[in-house]
């Protein structure tokens, strides 16, 4: 069974500009990502994508099996990930000379994952056939108690009011927040039809610890502060 691992990386970030190939903890953002994707043993082919020079130089510097240089309308503002993606993986495959049968997006700006979260989830796609396979952390709020929508009146009310009150968070439906983190598809299913969510989209849940994503400075402060007290622990 052949698996790939994309690695997309925009090099126009303005929450944080240049924050893939910023140092952090002692290196490039980029870099954990690359080497965790290398580390847990399931990939054939490690392949990063991205519009910017310095990124795909420090990617490869990290080891990565092939840099892609990502279409200009796939890199702007505007465009969304999946695209990007699906070029990613067509690339890997050319380069590495066969067709993969699953395929796994990591996404750099989450370094605090685990091998474990890469290896539980492609192991969760394997095991139920699903089509694919998200990563997530349980919510803070939920619609069905304390997430309020604003309506035009400035009235609000719940995001997803339930037939019989909640009282308890607890007793709410299970919701969770994507953390974007780790992302596996049954590579036929993602090429014929690429998208996230599918009837049958499966969830590897992970810590609210592991799930910072990089999106603003206080992020990269966190996530830094996080990874240097995980060295120091080892």
């Amino acid at each position: 069974m052949t698996i790939i691992c994309t690695i997309c990386a925009r090099g126009g970030s303005k929450g944080v500009p240049g924050k893939n190939v910023r140092p952090i903890a002692g290196k490039p953002l980029i870099a954990w990502t690359v080497e965790q994707a290398l580390a847990t043993g399931l990939f054939d082919f490690v392949a990063v994508s991205s519009d910017s020079a310095e990124i795909r130089a420090a990617a490869a510097a990290a080891g990565a099996h092939l840099t892609i240089d990502r279409p200009a309308d796939m890199a702007t503002d505007q465009a969304g990930k999946v695209p990007a993606i699906a070029h990613a993986c067509r690339a890997a495959e050319a380069a590495l000379g066969r067709k993969a049968d699953i395929l796994v997006d990591l996404d750099c700006t989450s370094p605090l994952r685990e091998l474990s979260d890469i290896s539980g989830s492609v192991d969760l796609l394997r095991q139920t056939g699903a089509t694919n396979v998200i990563t997530g952390a349980e919510s803070r709020r939920s619609p069905y108690f304390n997430m309020v929508e604003r309506a035009a009146d400035g009235t609000v009310h719940l995001s997803k009011p339930l037939p019989d009150m909640v009282l308890r968070r607890q007793d709410s439906p299970a919701c969770f927040d994507m953390n974007g983190s780790v992302y596996v598809w049954q590579r036929d299913a993602f090429l014929a039809d690429p998208r996230v969510f599918y009837p049958d989209t499966r969830l590897f849940e992970m810590p609210e610890e592991r799930s910072v994503d990089i999106d603003r400075e206080l992020d990269f402060l966190i996530v830094e502060m996080l990874l240097l007290r995980k060295q120091a622990q080892v």
